[in-house]
């Protein structure tokens, strides 16, 4: 797939036991895995869905890393969007990093501290399918302060903020990018992700875009499911 500067490519989950999140989302979305990369690229496990690579699973070893789903932009040289980032009032958790042949990552976070990566691309492009069953849909920004926090992601996503949804975080949760992926049903999909262990914590709800639901996964990871 091809992507415009700044747009959502990739995606993956921080979970304490890759096993059980393998076991997880292979029953909720039908995804398959590779073996894992070996320790040199941190034991990273993809994920497929029909074949298509559509997400990665990555292990938490030392607890450290939140539990959590983090979206990647794209960004033709990682250096140059960094560099907008600091600019713009927020940091880098991780400058730009070279993982092999596969292409260019960091780490950063917004003027309100919510995490986000940056990819540039190599071998590995990113999302091979999106906007199917079980494959990534959208991207949602949950902001405290949306003028604090749209001028910042205009200028380091550039074109890629057009179509980057903001809506105001409620009561105490905190600021966050919550991955949305498609499902053809979100009720079923809310009480599959319960019996495997996962949580509701917003119910099914219509939006102009489509059926919602926010959910947890077995370990604590929250994602959206998207139907329409």
């Amino acid at each position: 797939m091809e992507f415009a500067e700044g747009a959502p490519c990739w995606a993956d989950a921080a979970l304490p036991d890759v096993e059980s999140g393998k076991r997880f989302y292979g029953d909720l979305f039908g995804w398959t895995f590779d073996e894992g990369a070996g320790a040199e690229y941190g034991y990273y496990t993809q994920a497929y869905s029909h074949g298509r690579n559509v997400a990665a699973l990555a292990p938490d070893r030392d607890g450290r890393t939140p539990t959590g789903w983090t979206v990647y932009f794209k960004a033709r040289d990682a250096e140059t969007v960094a560099s907008a980032v600091r600019d713009g009032g927020g940091h880098l958790l991780v400058e730009p990093l070279s993982i092999g042949p596969f292409g260019t990552m960091a780490l950063a976070a917004d003027p309100e501290g919510t995490v986000f990566g940056l990819w540039q691309a190599g071998t590995h492009t990113g999302f091979e399918t999106q906007g199917e069953p079980g494959t990534f849909r959208r991207t949602e920004l949950r902001a405290r302060d949306r003028t604090t926090v749209a001028p910042f992601y205009a200028s380091v996503l550039r074109q890629g903020a057009a179509d980057l949804g903001i809506s105001a975080t409620t009561g105490n949760a905190p600021a966050r990018f919550l991955v949305h992926f498609a499902v053809t049903d979100c009720e079923a999909t809310a009480d599959t992700a319960t019996r495997l262990g996962g949580r509701v914590k917003e119910e099914p709800f219509d939006t102009p875009y489509g059926r919602l639901a926010v959910l947890t996964d077995n370990q604590g990871a929250a994602f959206a499911v998207h139907q329409g």
